[in-house]
């Protein structure tokens, strides 16, 4: 391919675009005053973003227990039931009754890693006089702004033009020296999906998109480019300069920028190969397919090759900051559910493959040794309203939840659950003041607590926004994981202790298990299993006769999917 051709395939307010494994990733690297990213970052921390395009319905997903009656009124032909097989997963017993939540059955990945400690889930997410617009619902979103705010450019740009380049910098000029010895990687990783998103922009950078018709081939592609690896002279390079009189203009920045973007890109091309191979291939098993019945557009997983690509480079040692990855099919006005079944569908196969994908995620990070520098959470224009239509659907809605993943989070629910009364005569949920989280709450928590921001910068990267206003997302101690755990899996003290016969054995756990009590010597020998079977959840208590067992000390543990945890016992 000719240069000239190349260029012809450049388009603006994108940016550079490469190929791992067939999937397409936008480079986000259009950020001119960001060149010594290494040296500036405070850690090695990163963020991906999972945006649900179109509207997810985050009411079929939390269901609010303690409101079920008004929930099943509200939305009778798409409600998850309360009875059968495939009623909700009760998340967590534990919880007071306004937070008792019902998850979607297909959200069972979900409750897995919510029982290790990795999932928090906030409710109620949104702003205030939240718009029903697709387009501007996610501009507002990445824009950090509120409803009525002017939107000129996006939260994470401000966010990583002010972090990287510091206050009062140079402005040094985009693309020379960029990548560099500093930071060799791109600062956001885009996976395709049009036109970069708004949250990348600074106000005074134009991203560009390089489009590749053969993505299999694109690092083949670049390197056949005439002039590849060359040193780049205006004596011997034929791309062509804007003339000198056209200096500092607008046509010559944007010349210089597309031009300097296709040197990039070689650069760009080869690292990303390097660490992604450096990664290596993961052992984990990430779902490709819906497992039960949905509509044949809805079976294949769309993001389950997106997030293993993201674990390999971050494996492989990818310095880049923020990931977005983009999902498709959340407007859902017409067959949302199944008609036979309102736990199955388009919307339930979707469930599914954000879940347990996330989960395939989180293990693979931990694999690698990587889980504790990733952040991963959720976000949605708007979630669809409380009362359905006709057509087993749901209309553009208010608020929804918001869902964060990571072993370095403080685990629960955040919120209480939506005031159904307060559905509106259109079906809406409330976003009045008082009754959701502020999304840029939840955006200033993790830039401030997870990428350790300096608050007296959040008012210009969340223009017009208290930075005082956080929720308890994170927790630099183990402490707050502990105390989870042990609230919702415990093994009591045996009773009575030192034991001459019968001993009493209590344990609680918060989900259904299989549950092995085992009783060993102080070498660790097994001594007898006391139980090897399946327990629902909550109180369990049971009498064992250890008239036979030898006097001594022994430790008797607790063993379940989520815990195990041992005591000491003292027979007589």
């Amino acid at each position: 391919m000719k240069r000239r051709q190349f260029l012809r395939n450049t388009s603006l307010f994108t940016a550079g675009t490469f190929f791992l494994e067939g999937t397409a990733f936008k480079q986000l690297y259009g950020f001119p005053q960001v060149q010594a990213l290494a040296k500036a970052s405070k850690n090695d921390r990163i963020l991906v973003i999972l945006q649900l395009h179109g509207g997810n319905d985050g009411l079929n997903q939390t269901i609010p227990i303690n409101q079920y009656a008004e929930y099943y009124n509200l939305r009778p032909n798409i409600a998850i039931s309360d009875t059968g097989s495939r009623k909700y997963i009760k998340l967590d017993n534990t919880l007071p009754d306004d937070q008792q939540l019902g998850v979607h059955p297909d959200m069972l990945p979900l409750k897995q890693m919510y029982d290790l400690g990795k999932v928090n889930i906030i409710q109620n997410a949104g702003y205030e006089n939240m718009n029903g617009s697709h387009f501007k619902g996610r501009d507002i979103w990445f824009g950090g702004v509120g409803y009525n705010d002017k939107i000129t450019s996006g939260w994470i740009g401000r966010f990583l033009e002010m972090e990287f380049e510091g206050d009062g910098g140079v402005n040094p000029k985009f693309p020379e020296n960029f990548p560099n010895a500093d930071m060799l990687d791109p600062l956001g990783l885009e996976f395709s999906g049009g036109d970069v998103s708004l949250g990348f922009h600074t106000e005074d950078t134009i991203p560009t998109a390089i489009s590749i018709p053969d993505p299999a081939s694109f690092f083949d592609l670049v390197t056949t480019l005439p002039g590849y690896d060359e040193e780049i002279l205006k004596a011997i390079d034929d791309r062509g300069f804007p003339p000198a009189n056209l200096n500092g203009s607008l046509y010559a920045n944007e010349l210089n920028w597309i031009l300097g973007i296709e040197d990039g890109t070689d650069d760009y091309a080869k690292r990303l190969q390097e660490v992604y191979k450096k990664g290596g291939p993961t052992a984990i098993d990430y779902p490709s397919r819906y497992p039960l019945s949905a509509p044949s557009g809805a079976l294949n997983n769309p993001i389950a090759n997106n997030f293993k690509i993201i674990a390999q480079l971050i494996g492989g040692g990818c310095k880049t900051k923020v990931y977005l990855v983009r999902m498709g099919g959340f407007d859902t006005h017409v067959n949302q559910v199944e008609r036979y079944d309102n736990s199955l569908g388009g919307h339930a196969a979707l469930t599914y493959h954000i879940f347990a994908t996330l989960k395939a995620f989180q293990e693979d990070l931990k694999a690698r040794g990587v889980e504790g520098q990733v952040v991963t959470v959720t976000m949605s224009e708007f979630g669809r309203r409380a009362k359905s239509n006709a057509s087993y659907g749901s209309d553009h809605g208010t608020v929804a939840p918001m869902y964060v993943f990571g072993n370095k989070i403080n685990p629960g629910v955040i919120g209480k659950n939506t005031n159904l009364t307060k559905a509106q005569a259109s079906g809406n949920l409330s976003d009045a003041v008082g009754d959701f989280t502020d999304y840029r709450t939840i955006f200033n928590t993790i830039l401030q607590d997870w990428f350790e921001v300096e608050p007296s910068k959040i008012p210009i990267i969340l223009p017009n926004y208290n930075a005082s206003l956080t929720v308890p997302l994170f927790n630099e101690s183990l402490t707050p994981l502990d105390n989870f755990l042990n609230e919702r899996y415990r093994l009591e003290d045996v009773y009575p202790n030192p034991v001459i016969r019968e001993a009493n054995f209590s344990f609680y756990i918060n989900t259904a298990s299989h549950v092995k009590i085992v009783l060993r010597d102080l070498r660790g020998n097994k001594v007898a299993t006391l139980m090897n079977e399946f327990r629902n959840e909550g109180q369990h208590t049971f009498v064992a006769d250890l008239i036979n067992l030898r006097a001594g000390t022994y430790v008797y543990s607790l063993e379940t999917n989520q815990i195990k945890t041992s005591k000491k016992l003292i027979k007589l």
